[in-house]
């Protein structure tokens, strides 16, 4: 990342947006932005910032990302010249029982910053996006390939706008991780999903480092460079040898069942999809066939409008429109139409 300037982070209390907060308050940086809705969440980086000798000007604002006119005065009052985009909901159960909520934030919130950075001339958007966006099985994953599609969309010269897929983060709040240590601390047992189910996996650090390494490659998707995804079952029956006991002779491992939206192995790009080198030795580039903006553009008006209307079905169609590779679950094949209905005249 560049030195110095005004940077804004979206989700700033969140595992990965509080760990950019530390390190380019630490950087150089002219003022740092935090944004988040979740108030707890703020307080606690802003607190985290306040302790750091020599860390640079901060503010907090509470608020959310779909919020234009809060962000038009962010923009105006602060001129962020790059933004890090780490708001979104990602946790896939739970997205999949509240699609409209998942859409809105993540698809949604990210058109209404993308628009904001263009309006004021940032220099730079940068989004943290996941393997799940490839080939999605759930609302999550899909939100999060068109809130690339949507950067894709509004790259341009003077407002650079870039994603990077990541993986999972080790030890991060809802990671698989933290729960096995609860587990194996309780006695067990601990619970697998599935024997054959297999994750991508990335340190905090290593994390960190690939967002600020985007920010300075030109507009478009990346990915890190390959590496090998960890089956689950063996994550589990590491950590319970490390607590000292023996799996499933002293501490039993038990099979459960994959959730709604869940895929038994994740990929970082679409079979439509080449990489190359992006100048970056741990970033691959990711290109793919061209957007026709007008096209697009109609696809994601009926996007939003199936969720002003709460049209569930409406909803489903125009995701598996704007992303064919999309197979929804049968929860939301199923959902009645609307959830509410729209107001009458």
């Amino acid at each position: 990342m560049k030195r110095g300037g005004n940077v804004l982070i979206t989700g700033a209390g969140g595992c990965i947006g509080s760990a950019l907060a530390e390190r380019i308050a630490k950087s150089g940086a002219q003022n740092v932005i935090l944004l988040d809705h979740a108030e707890h969440e703020l307080h606690e980086i802003e607190l985290a910032l306040s302790a750091i000798e020599g860390c640079a000007p901060h503010v907090a604002v509470l608020g959310d990302v779909c919020d234009a006119a809060l962000l038009a005065d962010v923009f105006r009052e602060h001129r962020p010249d790059v933004i890090y985009h780490a708001a979104a909901f990602k946790h896939v159960a739970m997205m999949e029982a509240n699609p409209l909520a998942a859409i809105r934030n993540n698809v949604i919130g990210t058109m209404t910053l993308a628009f904001a950075a263009r309006n004021h001339e940032a220099a730079q958007l940068v989004m943290i996006s996941t393997d799940k966006a490839v080939n999605p099985r759930s609302v999550m994953g899909v939100s999060k390939r068109i809130a690339e599609l949507v950067l894709l969309r509004w790259n341009g010269i003077k407002t650079q706008m870039k994603a990077i897929r990541l993986g999972n983060v080790l030890g991060s709040r809802g990671s698989v991780a933290p729960l096995f240590r609860q587990q194996i601390e309780r006695g067990g047992p601990v619970t697998v999903r599935h024997p054959e189910v297999s994750r991508y996996f990335l340190t905090l650090r290593e994390v960190v480092d690939l967002i600020l390494a985007t920010a300075n490659l030109e507009g478009g998707v990346f990915v890190p460079e390959p590496s090998e995804p960890v089956k689950i079952v063996d994550l589990a029956r590491g950590m319970i040898r490390k607590a000292g006991f023996e799996p499933d002779a002293e501490l039993p491992i038990v099979f459960t069942n994959l959730l709604r939206g869940e895929k038994l192995s994740e990929e970082m790009v679409f079979a439509s999809e080449t990489v190359e080198p992006s100048g970056d030795a741990r970033i691959q580039r990711v290109r793919g066939a061209a957007i026709a903006a007008a096209e697009f553009d109609v696809k994601v008006a009926r996007l939003l409008d199936s969720v002003g209307r709460r049209d569930l079905p409406a909803l489903v169609d125009s995701l598996v429109g704007l992303v064919p590779e999309y197979q929804p679950s049968e929860l939301l094949r199923s959902a009645p139409k609307p959830l509410v209905r729209a107001a009458t005249k």
